[in-house]
């Protein structure tokens, strides 16, 4: 895996593993004020979740990088 690959597989990872952590630690307002959403998270930290994130993803990629250096799963064709 070259340099470019790799940096668009965590990218990826990173969009997964965000979307799957945003919904973790979400309170709704019980009476939210006039011209607030219902569905709006109390607090949604966005910031601790990005970390989490990134860290996360940083370690699954680790692993493929590591699956895909050790041949286990080869995407070049047998000659």
């Amino acid at each position: 895996m070259n340099w470019f690959t790799g940096i668009l597989v965590y990218c990826m990872v990173w969009c997964v593993v965000f979307l799957t952590t945003l919904p973790f630690g979400v309170k709704r307002l019980e009476n939210p004020p006039p011209g607030h959403e219902v569905g709006a998270p109390e607090r949604p930290m966005l910031w601790r979740k990005v970390l989490a994130t990134t860290l996360i993803s940083a370690v699954i990629t680790t692993i493929i990088y590591f699956i895909i250096e050790q041949d286990w799963i080869s995407f070049r064709p047998n000659a």
